[in-house]
């Protein structure tokens, strides 16, 4: 069983300032994330929101325009913040907000730092340029800027009391943010095209005839573009069904932010398996409304109760 801290510590005015600060990030940046965390309690909430800026911060380098070199040293930088956050080294008076706010929420939460040192890890395999040749290779990559965000989430969301098979929980956690993060690849494939990015592996590229890339809103000539697509949504689904065992595992309001991140992206994956070729033209997205209202459907607990009676069924 994993616990967290359910009641709030007396939080000084720094470190709520350093709070104030990575909830602004989130609410700004973080457009599908930000429905899910709305819902948590406000320790959870800030927790989730310093672990984001730090998480934001580190993507950003990796998108930026520097040069790759210059990109791998500010990233080494990140990684000695993150030590410095490890050891009990920052101040609640740093100049660093991110860093303030997540010294706090390690001190308070039991969330494993590593993983962000994974998530400085996948980056650089971006700024090295690195493809993959199968899925297991492209796994790599996802478990360290996907799955590890999945796994320090659970360190702040814990676990209930006498849940059954909580031992899994960081399992069905990382496997959650694969989920997540394959439909990211899909939803972005023209977008990284662009930037000179592949995620998909090659032999999937090379089984559909789609290996000369995705450069323009058309699929490469005589490739099988459709095929491609469905049969990375059948893998997202996959990892999807087996990812949501989690929910049952977590308290309501934790169980509702789950259910609302992960909703948003399998609507999502609804979308580009009903119109492949949308991926190419621009990046799939969801309105507003619908986008809360799969918050309130989360919030009800439907996803839960449904994932609960289904493993119920399994074992009997």
């Amino acid at each position: 069983m994993i616990r967290t801290v359910e009641s709030e510590q007396h939080v000084s005015a720094p470190v709520l300032a350093a709070y104030s600060y990575c909830e602004a990030v989130t609410g700004q940046q973080a457009r599908n994330f930000a429905y899910g965390i709305r819902l948590l309690p406000t320790p959870k909430r800030r927790a989730m929101s310093a672990l984001y800026a730090f998480s934001r911060r580190v993507d950003d380098i990796g998108d930026g325009e520097l040069a790759p070199d210059v990109k791998a040293a500010r990233l080494e930088d990140t990684r000695a913040q993150l030590a410095r956050v490890r050891e009990g080294r920052v101040d609640e008076d740093d100049t660093d907000p991110v860093a303030v706010a997540l010294s706090h929420t390690a001190a308070y939460f039991p969330v494993p730092l590593g993983g962000l040192d994974e998530l400085i890890d996948g980056v650089l395999m971006d700024v090295r340029g690195e493809t993959y040749e199968t899925w297991d290779d492209l796994k790599v990559y996802c478990r360290c800027v996907a799955g590890a965000i999945g796994r320090l989430s659970l360190g702040v969301f814990g676990t209930e009391p006498g849940a059954r098979g909580a031992e899994r929980a960081p399992e069905y956690a990382d496997t959650l943010g694969l989920a997540l993060q394959l439909t990211n690849i899909l939803r972005d494939v023209r977008e990284d095209a662009a930037s000179g990015r592949t995620y998909l592996p090659a032999d999937d590229l090379a089984k559909f005839g789609c290996s000369a890339g995705f450069n323009g809103p058309t699929p490469p000539e005589g490739s099988d573009f459709a095929g491609l697509v469905h049969f990375e949504v059948r893998r997202a689904r996959t990892l999807f069904a087996e990812g949501y065992r989690l929910l049952p595992m977590l308290d309501r309001r934790s169980g509702a932010c789950v259910a609302a991140m992960a909703g948003i992206y399998r609507r999502l994956l609804d979308r580009i398996e009903r119109e492949p070729e949308a991926v190419l033209r621009g990046r799939v997205s969801l309105p507003g409304r619908e986008k809360a209202y799969v918050a309130v459907r989360g919030l009800s607990g439907l996803d839960a109760r449904h994932v609960s009676r289904r493993t119920v069924r399994r074992r009997t």
